[in-house]
Protein backbone atom coordinates (compact mmCIF):
# COMPACT_ATOMS: atom_id res chain seq x y z
CA UNK A 1 0.00 0.00 0.00
CA UNK A 2 1.14 3.38 -0.98
CA UNK A 3 2.11 5.45 2.45
CA UNK A 4 2.64 8.82 1.47
CA UNK A 5 0.46 11.47 3.40
CA UNK A 6 -1.51 13.12 0.46
CA UNK A 7 -5.04 11.92 0.96
CA UNK A 8 -5.13 9.61 -2.34
CA UNK A 9 -5.21 6.59 -1.63
CA UNK A 10 -5.74 3.61 -4.64
CA UNK A 11 -9.14 1.83 -4.50
CA UNK A 12 -7.28 -1.68 -5.14
CA UNK A 13 -5.15 -0.63 -1.87
CA UNK A 14 -8.30 -0.20 0.00
CA UNK A 15 -9.98 -3.34 -1.18
CA UNK A 16 -6.52 -5.59 -0.74
CA UNK A 17 -6.47 -4.07 2.92
CA UNK A 18 -10.66 -5.01 3.52
CA UNK A 19 -9.91 -8.81 1.64
CA UNK A 20 -6.80 -9.18 4.42
CA UNK A 21 -8.94 -8.38 7.31
CA UNK A 22 -11.61 -10.80 6.20
CA UNK A 23 -9.25 -13.40 6.06
CA UNK A 24 -8.46 -12.57 9.34
CA UNK A 25 -11.80 -13.42 10.40
CA UNK A 26 -12.65 -16.29 8.76
CA UNK A 27 -9.45 -18.47 9.53
CA UNK A 28 -9.91 -21.92 10.82
CA UNK A 29 -8.00 -21.76 13.86
CA UNK A 30 -5.49 -18.79 16.14
CA UNK A 31 -2.49 -20.53 14.68
CA UNK A 32 -3.71 -19.67 10.89
CA UNK A 33 -5.55 -16.15 12.27
CA UNK A 34 -1.65 -15.36 13.79
CA UNK A 35 0.06 -15.82 10.49
CA UNK A 36 -2.66 -14.37 8.24
CA UNK A 37 -2.20 -11.17 10.60
CA UNK A 38 1.61 -11.06 9.72
CA UNK A 39 1.22 -11.85 6.18
CA UNK A 40 -1.64 -9.27 5.94
CA UNK A 41 1.14 -6.69 7.50
CA UNK A 42 3.17 -7.31 3.92
CA UNK A 43 0.39 -7.95 1.72
CA UNK A 44 -1.92 -4.83 2.32
CA UNK A 45 0.83 -2.32 4.38
CA UNK A 46 3.41 -2.66 1.86
CA UNK A 47 5.95 -3.78 4.70
CA UNK A 48 8.82 -6.17 4.15
CA UNK A 49 8.43 -7.73 7.63
CA UNK A 50 6.30 -8.42 9.89
CA UNK A 51 6.40 -10.47 13.14
CA UNK A 52 3.29 -10.69 15.94
CA UNK A 53 4.22 -10.84 19.35
CA UNK A 54 1.52 -12.94 21.33
CA UNK A 55 0.70 -12.31 25.15
CA UNK A 56 1.36 -15.96 27.28
CA UNK A 57 -1.10 -16.58 30.07
CA UNK A 58 2.31 -15.69 32.39
CA UNK A 59 2.42 -12.18 30.94
CA UNK A 60 5.31 -12.49 28.31
CA UNK A 61 5.14 -12.28 25.13
CA UNK A 62 5.75 -15.19 22.61
CA UNK A 63 6.59 -14.80 18.68
CA UNK A 64 3.53 -16.42 17.30
CA UNK A 65 3.61 -15.80 13.78
CA UNK A 66 6.30 -14.15 11.39
CA UNK A 67 6.12 -13.26 7.42
CA UNK A 68 8.38 -11.91 5.24
CA UNK A 69 12.03 -13.02 5.62
CA UNK A 70 12.37 -16.86 5.92
CA UNK A 71 15.53 -16.85 7.52
CA UNK A 72 14.43 -14.58 10.21
CA UNK A 73 11.04 -16.66 10.84
CA UNK A 74 13.31 -19.36 11.54
CA UNK A 75 15.59 -17.65 13.88
CA UNK A 76 13.09 -16.07 16.07
CA UNK A 77 9.59 -17.70 15.95
CA UNK A 78 8.53 -19.41 19.44
CA UNK A 79 11.37 -17.00 21.27
CA UNK A 80 10.26 -15.28 24.28
CA UNK A 81 10.50 -11.51 25.29
CA UNK A 82 9.83 -10.78 29.12
CA UNK A 83 6.97 -8.42 29.94
CA UNK A 84 9.19 -5.92 30.96
CA UNK A 85 11.44 -5.38 28.39
CA UNK A 86 8.92 -5.19 26.38
CA UNK A 87 7.15 -2.12 28.53
CA UNK A 88 10.36 -0.51 28.44
CA UNK A 89 9.75 -0.77 24.81
CA UNK A 90 6.32 0.78 24.45
CA UNK A 91 7.37 3.85 26.91
CA UNK A 92 9.97 4.64 24.97
CA UNK A 93 10.01 7.05 21.39
CA UNK A 94 7.82 8.68 19.41
CA UNK A 95 3.81 7.72 20.07
CA UNK A 96 1.98 7.91 16.53
CA UNK A 97 -1.31 7.46 18.17
CA UNK A 98 -1.52 4.03 19.32
CA UNK A 99 1.56 3.11 17.25
CA UNK A 100 5.16 3.41 18.84
CA UNK A 101 8.35 4.08 16.49
CA UNK A 102 11.62 3.97 18.11
CA UNK A 103 14.38 6.08 15.43
CA UNK A 104 17.95 4.09 15.57
CA UNK A 105 19.23 7.14 17.19
CA UNK A 106 17.07 5.79 20.51
CA UNK A 107 16.81 1.93 20.01
CA UNK A 108 20.80 1.14 19.97
CA UNK A 109 20.03 0.39 24.47
CA UNK A 110 16.83 -2.43 23.29
CA UNK A 111 20.22 -4.02 20.91
CA UNK A 112 20.94 -6.44 24.26
CA UNK A 113 17.57 -7.23 26.06
CA UNK A 114 15.79 -10.30 25.55
CA UNK A 115 13.12 -9.14 23.09
CA UNK A 116 13.49 -11.89 20.31
CA UNK A 117 14.87 -9.25 17.07
CA UNK A 118 15.87 -8.70 13.60
CA UNK A 119 17.43 -6.07 12.13
CA UNK A 120 19.86 -5.83 8.66
CA UNK A 121 22.45 -3.37 8.38
CA UNK A 122 22.21 -0.39 6.14
CA UNK A 123 23.83 3.16 5.12
CA UNK A 124 22.65 6.39 7.12
CA UNK A 125 19.61 7.62 5.77
CA UNK A 126 20.06 10.39 2.86
CA UNK A 127 17.36 12.36 3.78
CA UNK A 128 15.15 12.80 7.28
CA UNK A 129 12.11 10.73 6.69
CA UNK A 130 14.13 7.92 5.16
CA UNK A 131 13.87 4.30 6.95
CA UNK A 132 16.71 3.29 8.78
CA UNK A 133 17.68 -0.41 9.34
CA UNK A 134 17.87 -0.14 12.96
CA UNK A 135 14.19 1.85 13.44
CA UNK A 136 11.53 0.28 15.29
CA UNK A 137 8.18 0.80 14.88
CA UNK A 138 5.37 -1.48 17.00
CA UNK A 139 1.79 -1.45 16.90
CA UNK A 140 0.17 -2.70 20.12
CA UNK A 141 -2.62 -4.49 20.35
CA UNK A 142 -5.69 -4.43 22.91
CA UNK A 143 -8.44 -6.09 23.81
CA UNK A 144 -11.70 -5.67 21.81
CA UNK A 145 -13.63 -2.49 22.50
CA UNK A 146 -10.97 -0.55 24.23
CA UNK A 147 -8.78 1.78 22.40
CA UNK A 148 -5.62 3.58 23.66
CA UNK A 149 -2.15 2.42 25.37
CA UNK A 150 -2.98 3.65 28.79
CA UNK A 151 -6.00 1.74 29.25
CA UNK A 152 -7.31 -1.81 28.55
CA UNK A 153 -5.50 -5.04 28.64
CA UNK A 154 -2.54 -6.01 26.27
CA UNK A 155 -3.40 -8.93 23.65
CA UNK A 156 -0.19 -8.79 21.82
CA UNK A 157 2.20 -6.38 19.78
CA UNK A 158 2.81 -6.63 15.96
CA UNK A 159 6.31 -5.22 15.04
CA UNK A 160 7.14 -4.28 11.13
CA UNK A 161 10.13 -3.43 9.50
CA UNK A 162 11.26 -1.95 6.24
CA UNK A 163 8.72 0.03 4.02
CA UNK A 164 8.75 -0.96 0.97
CA UNK A 165 9.44 2.73 -0.67
CA UNK A 166 12.25 2.89 2.08
CA UNK A 167 10.70 5.98 4.26
CA UNK A 168 8.81 6.51 7.16
CA UNK A 169 4.92 6.01 7.00
CA UNK A 170 2.63 9.02 6.45
CA UNK A 171 -0.59 10.04 7.85
CA UNK A 172 -2.51 7.59 5.83
CA UNK A 173 0.39 4.92 6.85
CA UNK A 174 0.22 5.12 10.35
CA UNK A 175 -3.57 5.10 10.59
CA UNK A 176 -4.12 2.01 8.53
CA UNK A 177 -1.12 0.20 10.79
CA UNK A 178 -3.30 1.55 13.73
CA UNK A 179 -6.48 0.33 12.37
CA UNK A 180 -5.53 -3.05 11.58
CA UNK A 181 -3.34 -3.63 15.01
CA UNK A 182 -7.18 -2.81 16.22
CA UNK A 183 -9.31 -5.41 13.72
CA UNK A 184 -6.44 -7.74 13.96
CA UNK A 185 -7.02 -7.19 18.11
CA UNK A 186 -10.00 -8.35 17.19
CA UNK A 187 -9.42 -11.59 15.03
CA UNK A 188 -7.27 -12.62 17.98
CA UNK A 189 -9.74 -12.36 20.32
CA UNK A 190 -12.29 -14.31 18.16
CA UNK A 191 -10.36 -16.81 17.19
CA UNK A 192 -9.29 -17.56 20.80
CA UNK A 193 -12.96 -17.55 21.54
CA UNK A 194 -13.31 -19.85 18.98
CA UNK A 195 -10.46 -22.19 20.11
CA UNK A 196 -11.60 -22.43 23.73
CA UNK A 197 -15.05 -23.22 22.36
CA UNK A 198 -13.83 -26.10 20.27
CA UNK A 199 -11.74 -27.25 23.18
CA UNK A 200 -15.18 -26.74 25.19
CA UNK A 201 -16.72 -28.73 23.22
CA UNK A 202 -14.85 -31.49 22.91
CA UNK A 203 -14.36 -31.65 26.16
CA UNK A 204 -18.19 -31.63 26.51
CA UNK A 205 -18.15 -34.32 23.44
CA UNK A 206 -15.77 -36.80 26.28
CA UNK A 207 -17.56 -35.56 29.12
CA UNK A 208 -20.97 -36.88 27.37
CA UNK A 209 -18.89 -40.03 25.77
CA UNK A 210 -17.60 -40.99 29.32
CA UNK A 211 -20.76 -39.98 30.78
CA UNK A 212 -22.70 -42.50 28.16
CA UNK A 213 -19.77 -44.94 28.66
CA UNK A 214 -20.67 -44.74 32.42
CA UNK A 215 -23.95 -45.00 31.97
CA UNK A 216 -23.78 -48.11 29.49
CA UNK A 217 -21.56 -49.94 32.19
CA UNK A 218 -24.04 -49.15 35.17
CA UNK A 219 -27.15 -50.18 32.74
CA UNK A 220 -24.46 -53.59 32.04
CA UNK A 221 -23.77 -53.70 35.91
CA UNK A 222 -27.18 -53.46 37.17
CA UNK A 223 -28.96 -55.71 34.47
CA UNK A 224 -26.44 -58.93 34.69
CA UNK A 225 -25.47 -58.62 38.17
CA UNK A 226 -25.00 -62.06 39.73
CA UNK A 227 -26.77 -60.14 43.08
CA UNK A 228 -30.19 -58.46 43.25
CA UNK A 229 -30.19 -54.99 42.55
CA UNK A 230 -33.34 -52.31 42.30
CA UNK A 231 -33.71 -48.49 41.85
CA UNK A 232 -36.63 -47.17 44.12
CA UNK A 233 -37.82 -43.35 44.38
CA UNK A 234 -36.43 -41.36 47.43
CA UNK A 235 -38.64 -38.80 49.52
CA UNK A 236 -42.40 -38.15 48.62
CA UNK A 237 -45.69 -40.19 48.81
CA UNK A 238 -43.87 -42.76 47.09
CA UNK A 239 -40.81 -43.18 49.01
CA UNK A 240 -39.22 -46.77 48.54
CA UNK A 241 -41.77 -47.38 45.76
CA UNK A 242 -39.36 -49.45 42.93
CA UNK A 243 -38.58 -48.15 40.16
CA UNK A 244 -36.64 -50.63 38.42
CA UNK A 245 -35.18 -53.99 39.10
CA UNK A 246 -32.67 -56.05 37.50
CA UNK A 247 -32.93 -60.19 36.56
CA UNK A 248 -31.31 -61.47 39.67
CA UNK A 249 -34.26 -59.87 41.90
CA UNK A 250 -36.81 -60.82 39.86
CA UNK A 251 -35.47 -64.55 39.84
CA UNK A 252 -34.45 -64.31 43.57
CA UNK A 253 -37.90 -63.41 44.48
CA UNK A 254 -39.99 -65.15 41.61
CA UNK A 255 -41.73 -61.87 40.25
CA UNK A 256 -41.54 -60.10 36.63
CA UNK A 257 -40.03 -56.74 36.37
CA UNK A 258 -43.48 -55.72 35.68
CA UNK A 259 -45.09 -56.75 39.05
CA UNK A 260 -41.94 -55.50 41.11
CA UNK A 261 -42.72 -51.54 40.21
CA UNK A 262 -46.22 -52.64 41.88
CA UNK A 263 -44.03 -52.94 45.39
CA UNK A 264 -41.76 -51.30 47.77
CA UNK A 265 -39.34 -53.15 49.92
CA UNK A 266 -41.83 -52.79 52.92
CA UNK A 267 -44.80 -54.28 51.15
CA UNK A 268 -42.64 -57.43 50.35
CA UNK A 269 -40.78 -57.64 53.82
CA UNK A 270 -41.79 -60.21 56.23
CA UNK A 271 -44.49 -58.59 58.96
CA UNK A 272 -41.81 -59.85 61.96
CA UNK A 273 -38.81 -57.67 59.80
CA UNK A 274 -40.94 -54.51 59.64
CA UNK A 275 -39.16 -52.71 61.95
CA UNK A 276 -35.80 -53.92 60.70
CA UNK A 277 -36.43 -52.31 57.94
CA UNK A 278 -37.85 -48.98 59.32
CA UNK A 279 -34.63 -48.47 61.52
CA UNK A 280 -32.65 -49.11 58.59
CA UNK A 281 -31.68 -45.82 57.19
CA UNK A 282 -32.49 -44.46 54.19
CA UNK A 283 -28.91 -43.13 52.87
CA UNK A 284 -26.23 -45.81 53.29
CA UNK A 285 -28.57 -47.94 55.29
CA UNK A 286 -28.08 -52.32 55.77
CA UNK A 287 -30.17 -55.18 56.95
CA UNK A 288 -30.53 -58.53 56.90
CA UNK A 289 -34.29 -59.70 56.77
CA UNK A 290 -36.90 -61.54 54.75
CA UNK A 291 -38.65 -60.74 51.75
CA UNK A 292 -41.77 -62.39 49.87
CA UNK A 293 -41.37 -64.82 46.83
CA UNK A 294 -43.79 -65.29 44.60
CA UNK A 295 -45.53 -68.54 46.24
CA UNK A 296 -45.37 -67.21 49.37
CA UNK A 297 -42.54 -68.60 51.43
CA UNK A 298 -39.62 -65.86 52.41
CA UNK A 299 -35.78 -66.17 51.57
CA UNK A 300 -33.22 -64.24 53.93
CA UNK A 301 -31.73 -61.43 52.44
CA UNK A 302 -28.94 -58.63 52.83
CA UNK A 303 -30.04 -55.74 51.68
CA UNK A 304 -28.33 -52.15 51.27
CA UNK A 305 -29.33 -48.67 50.01
CA UNK A 306 -26.83 -46.09 48.60
CA UNK A 307 -27.91 -42.73 47.48
CA UNK A 308 -27.34 -41.22 44.02
CA UNK A 309 -28.63 -38.42 42.34
CA UNK A 310 -29.96 -38.01 38.76
CA UNK A 311 -28.20 -34.60 37.94
CA UNK A 312 -26.99 -31.82 39.85
CA UNK A 313 -29.81 -30.72 42.83
CA UNK A 314 -31.77 -33.07 40.74
CA UNK A 315 -34.13 -35.87 42.21
CA UNK A 316 -32.56 -38.70 44.52
CA UNK A 317 -33.14 -42.39 44.07
CA UNK A 318 -32.27 -45.30 46.61
CA UNK A 319 -29.37 -48.17 44.29
CA UNK A 320 -30.68 -50.87 46.41
CA UNK A 321 -28.33 -53.63 46.42
CA UNK A 322 -30.28 -57.29 47.34
CA UNK A 323 -28.04 -60.08 48.49
CA UNK A 324 -29.40 -64.18 48.82
CA UNK A 325 -28.30 -64.90 52.35
CA UNK A 326 -30.16 -68.43 52.93
CA UNK A 327 -27.84 -70.40 52.93
CA UNK A 328 -25.12 -68.54 55.38
CA UNK A 329 -28.67 -68.19 57.80
CA UNK A 330 -29.70 -71.64 57.42
CA UNK A 331 -25.96 -72.62 58.75
CA UNK A 332 -26.28 -70.02 61.01
CA UNK A 333 -29.33 -71.29 62.76
CA UNK A 334 -28.05 -75.00 62.44
CA UNK A 335 -25.03 -73.62 64.17
CA UNK A 336 -27.54 -71.66 67.12
CA UNK A 337 -29.40 -75.04 67.08
CA UNK A 338 -26.44 -77.41 67.43
CA UNK A 339 -25.55 -75.02 70.23
CA UNK A 340 -28.53 -75.17 72.10
CA UNK A 341 -29.95 -78.23 71.37
CA UNK A 342 -28.37 -82.17 72.58
CA UNK A 343 -26.66 -83.76 69.59
CA UNK A 344 -28.47 -87.20 70.15
CA UNK A 345 -31.82 -86.50 70.88
CA UNK A 346 -32.31 -83.31 69.07
CA UNK A 347 -33.74 -81.81 72.45
CA UNK A 348 -32.74 -78.52 74.16
CA UNK A 349 -29.63 -79.02 76.45
CA UNK A 350 -28.59 -78.29 79.32
CA UNK A 351 -27.71 -74.35 78.52
CA UNK A 352 -31.24 -73.79 77.03
CA UNK A 353 -32.89 -75.25 79.52
CA UNK A 354 -31.61 -73.04 82.06
CA UNK A 355 -32.42 -70.20 80.02
CA UNK A 356 -35.71 -70.70 79.23
CA UNK A 357 -36.06 -71.18 82.98
CA UNK A 358 -34.59 -67.86 83.81
CA UNK A 359 -36.19 -66.20 81.06
CA UNK A 360 -39.08 -66.97 83.48
CA UNK A 361 -37.79 -65.88 86.94
CA UNK A 362 -37.44 -62.91 88.25
CA UNK A 363 -34.48 -61.46 91.02
CA UNK A 364 -34.84 -59.05 93.87
CA UNK A 365 -32.46 -56.18 92.24
CA UNK A 366 -32.43 -54.56 96.15
CA UNK A 367 -31.02 -56.49 99.00
CA UNK A 368 -33.49 -59.25 98.40
CA UNK A 369 -36.71 -58.01 99.58
CA UNK A 370 -39.60 -60.89 98.79
CA UNK A 371 -42.73 -61.23 97.80
CA UNK A 372 -43.74 -62.50 101.51
CA UNK A 373 -41.87 -59.44 103.27
CA UNK A 374 -43.77 -56.86 101.21
CA UNK A 375 -46.97 -59.09 101.60
CA UNK A 376 -46.09 -58.41 105.63
CA UNK A 377 -45.04 -54.47 105.50
CA UNK A 378 -48.70 -53.45 104.05
CA UNK A 379 -50.84 -56.16 105.88
CA UNK A 380 -52.23 -58.15 102.27
CA UNK A 381 -50.83 -59.86 100.04
CA UNK A 382 -48.94 -57.87 97.34
CA UNK A 383 -49.22 -60.36 94.87
CA UNK A 384 -52.20 -62.71 93.87
CA UNK A 385 -51.91 -66.11 92.86
CA UNK A 386 -50.68 -65.77 89.07
CA UNK A 387 -47.89 -63.20 90.71
CA UNK A 388 -49.75 -60.10 89.63
CA UNK A 389 -49.38 -57.10 91.91
CA UNK A 390 -52.78 -56.09 93.91
CA UNK A 391 -53.38 -52.07 94.12
CA UNK A 392 -51.82 -50.94 97.42
CA UNK A 393 -54.82 -48.92 98.25
CA UNK A 394 -53.07 -45.52 98.66
CA UNK A 395 -49.71 -46.88 100.60
CA UNK A 396 -47.10 -46.93 98.16
CA UNK A 397 -44.23 -49.62 98.38
CA UNK A 398 -40.54 -49.18 97.92
CA UNK A 399 -39.55 -47.39 95.27
CA UNK A 400 -37.60 -51.23 94.64
CA UNK A 401 -40.42 -53.04 94.79
CA UNK A 402 -42.22 -51.71 91.83
CA UNK A 403 -38.95 -51.68 89.62
CA UNK A 404 -37.90 -55.02 90.19
CA UNK A 405 -40.79 -56.54 88.59
CA UNK A 406 -41.94 -54.19 85.79
CA UNK A 407 -43.62 -55.95 82.87
CA UNK A 408 -43.22 -59.28 84.35
CA UNK A 409 -45.86 -61.88 85.16
CA UNK A 410 -44.38 -63.99 88.36
CA UNK A 411 -43.72 -67.79 88.19
CA UNK A 412 -45.23 -68.48 91.63
CA UNK A 413 -45.50 -72.11 93.06
CA UNK A 414 -48.85 -74.10 94.40
CA UNK A 415 -48.61 -74.18 98.50
CA UNK A 416 -46.94 -77.07 99.94
CA UNK A 417 -49.57 -79.37 102.23
CA UNK A 418 -52.52 -78.22 99.67
CA UNK A 419 -54.31 -78.33 96.65
CA UNK A 420 -56.56 -75.26 96.20
CA UNK A 421 -56.43 -75.15 92.72
CA UNK A 422 -53.44 -72.83 92.07
CA UNK A 423 -51.52 -73.30 89.25
CA UNK A 424 -47.56 -72.50 88.45
CA UNK A 425 -44.75 -74.05 86.47
CA UNK A 426 -44.22 -77.31 86.94
CA UNK A 427 -40.38 -78.85 87.17
CA UNK A 428 -40.42 -82.83 86.24
CA UNK A 429 -36.72 -83.89 86.88
CA UNK A 430 -36.77 -87.49 85.23
CA UNK A 431 -34.00 -90.13 85.51
CA UNK A 432 -34.13 -93.30 84.00
CA UNK A 433 -34.03 -96.48 85.89
CA UNK A 434 -32.13 -99.63 84.36
CA UNK A 435 -30.26 -97.52 81.70
CA UNK A 436 -27.21 -98.10 82.73
CA UNK A 437 -27.87 -102.12 82.43
CA UNK A 438 -28.56 -102.12 78.99
CA UNK A 439 -25.33 -100.26 77.78
CA UNK A 440 -23.07 -102.57 79.61
CA UNK A 441 -25.17 -105.59 78.33
CA UNK A 442 -25.79 -104.52 74.68
CA UNK A 443 -23.18 -101.36 74.18
CA UNK A 444 -23.70 -97.85 74.15
CA UNK A 445 -25.25 -98.25 70.32
CA UNK A 446 -28.48 -99.69 71.62
CA UNK A 447 -27.81 -97.48 75.17
CA UNK A 448 -28.23 -94.44 72.21
CA UNK A 449 -31.33 -95.59 70.42
CA UNK A 450 -33.19 -95.99 73.89
CA UNK A 451 -32.27 -92.22 74.56
CA UNK A 452 -33.55 -91.43 71.43
CA UNK A 453 -36.57 -93.02 71.31
CA UNK A 454 -37.17 -91.83 75.14
CA UNK A 455 -36.76 -88.60 73.88
CA UNK A 456 -39.60 -89.02 71.28
CA UNK A 457 -41.88 -90.19 73.45
CA UNK A 458 -41.65 -87.47 75.78
CA UNK A 459 -42.07 -84.79 73.42
CA UNK A 460 -44.78 -86.71 71.70
CA UNK A 461 -46.81 -87.16 74.93
CA UNK A 462 -46.48 -82.97 76.67
CA UNK A 463 -48.52 -80.68 75.19
CA UNK A 464 -47.30 -77.59 72.36
CA UNK A 465 -45.47 -75.01 74.13
CA UNK A 466 -43.77 -77.60 77.23
CA UNK A 467 -39.90 -77.93 77.15
CA UNK A 468 -38.58 -81.50 77.04
CA UNK A 469 -34.57 -80.83 77.43
CA UNK A 470 -31.77 -83.94 77.88
CA UNK A 471 -30.07 -82.63 81.31
CA UNK A 472 -27.24 -85.16 80.18
CA UNK A 473 -26.61 -88.53 80.27
CA UNK A 474 -30.01 -90.54 81.30
CA UNK A 475 -31.57 -87.43 82.85
CA UNK A 476 -34.52 -85.74 81.37
CA UNK A 477 -36.23 -81.86 82.16
CA UNK A 478 -40.01 -81.04 81.19
CA UNK A 479 -40.98 -77.64 81.81
CA UNK A 480 -45.09 -77.55 81.93
CA UNK A 481 -46.62 -74.28 83.13
CA UNK A 482 -50.41 -73.69 83.95
CA UNK A 483 -50.23 -76.63 86.19
CA UNK A 484 -51.72 -77.42 89.38
CA UNK A 485 -50.68 -80.34 91.63
CA UNK A 486 -52.56 -82.77 90.08
CA UNK A 487 -52.37 -81.73 86.73
CA UNK A 488 -48.75 -82.39 87.55
CA UNK A 489 -48.81 -86.04 89.16
CA UNK A 490 -51.03 -87.12 86.02
CA UNK A 491 -48.51 -86.26 83.80
CA UNK A 492 -45.94 -87.89 85.48
CA UNK A 493 -47.43 -90.75 85.59
CA UNK A 494 -48.57 -90.51 81.60
CA UNK A 495 -44.86 -90.07 81.27
CA UNK A 496 -43.44 -93.03 82.63
CA UNK A 497 -46.29 -95.20 81.15
CA UNK A 498 -44.37 -93.84 77.91
CA UNK A 499 -41.17 -94.63 78.97
CA UNK A 500 -41.35 -98.21 80.10
CA UNK A 501 -43.34 -99.57 76.94
CA UNK A 502 -41.02 -101.78 75.46
CA UNK A 503 -38.09 -99.95 73.24
CA UNK A 504 -36.53 -101.25 69.89
CA UNK A 505 -32.48 -101.48 70.20
CA UNK A 506 -30.13 -103.33 68.60
CA UNK A 507 -32.50 -106.09 66.74
CA UNK A 508 -33.96 -106.32 70.72
CA UNK A 509 -36.96 -105.26 72.67
CA UNK A 510 -35.74 -103.75 76.23
CA UNK A 511 -36.84 -102.00 78.49
CA UNK A 512 -36.57 -99.17 81.48
CA UNK A 513 -37.89 -97.56 83.88
CA UNK A 514 -38.75 -93.54 84.77
CA UNK A 515 -38.31 -92.15 88.37
CA UNK A 516 -39.83 -88.65 88.27
CA UNK A 517 -39.32 -85.82 90.76
CA UNK A 518 -41.84 -82.81 90.74
CA UNK A 519 -40.41 -79.13 91.95
CA UNK A 520 -42.10 -75.87 90.99
CA UNK A 521 -40.68 -72.98 89.89
CA UNK A 522 -41.06 -69.52 91.40
CA UNK A 523 -39.83 -65.57 91.38
CA UNK A 524 -36.95 -65.63 94.11
CA UNK A 525 -35.22 -68.81 93.10
CA UNK A 526 -32.62 -69.35 90.12
CA UNK A 527 -32.74 -71.94 87.76
CA UNK A 528 -30.10 -74.11 89.39
CA UNK A 529 -32.31 -73.86 92.55
CA UNK A 530 -35.55 -75.04 90.49
CA UNK A 531 -33.66 -77.88 89.44
CA UNK A 532 -31.89 -79.01 92.41
CA UNK A 533 -35.22 -79.25 94.44
CA UNK A 534 -36.85 -81.31 91.51
CA UNK A 535 -33.63 -83.58 91.41
CA UNK A 536 -34.17 -83.85 95.45
CA UNK A 537 -37.89 -84.87 95.04
CA UNK A 538 -36.81 -87.36 92.14
CA UNK A 539 -34.36 -89.58 94.48
CA UNK A 540 -36.90 -89.60 97.04
CA UNK A 541 -39.09 -90.69 94.65
CA UNK A 542 -36.74 -93.34 93.50
CA UNK A 543 -35.77 -94.23 96.75
CA UNK A 544 -39.37 -94.80 98.07
CA UNK A 545 -39.94 -98.08 95.45
CA UNK A 546 -38.69 -100.89 95.65
CA UNK A 547 -35.58 -101.45 93.65
CA UNK A 548 -37.36 -104.82 91.74
CA UNK A 549 -40.15 -102.25 91.18
CA UNK A 550 -38.11 -99.14 89.19
CA UNK A 551 -38.73 -100.60 85.47
CA UNK A 552 -40.50 -102.94 84.33
CA UNK A 553 -38.41 -104.96 82.43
Amino acid sequence: METESEPYVRLASLRQLHQVMADMNTARSLADTLQTVADGVISALGYEMACVNLVRPDGDLVVAAFSGNSAAEALITGRVGSRDSWERRLAMGEKWGDLVFIPHTEGWILDDDDVPQWYTDGPAPRFEDEWHPSDRLFAPMYTPGISGSSCGELLGVISVDRPRNGRHPGAWGREALQMYAFQAAIAISNARLRANMQRALVRLERDQQALRASEESFRQAFEYAPSGMAIAEMGGDQHGRILRSNDALCRLLGRPAAAMRRYSFSDLVHPEDIGTLLRTSAEGGRAELRLGRRDGTYVWVSLRNSVVADATDGPRFLLTHVEDIEERKRRELQLAHRASHDSLTGLPNSAELRSRLSSRLCRRADSGVGLESLDAAYGHPAHDANGHGFDFAGTSPPASYDGGYDHHVHTVAPEEGRDDGAKGLAVLFCDLDGFKSINDRFGHNAGDAVLIEVARRLGRAVRDGDTVARLGGDEFVILADGLGKADAQDLAVRLRNEIIQPIRAEGRAVRVGASFGIGWAHCGMTADEVLKSADERMYIEKRSRPKAHRRAG
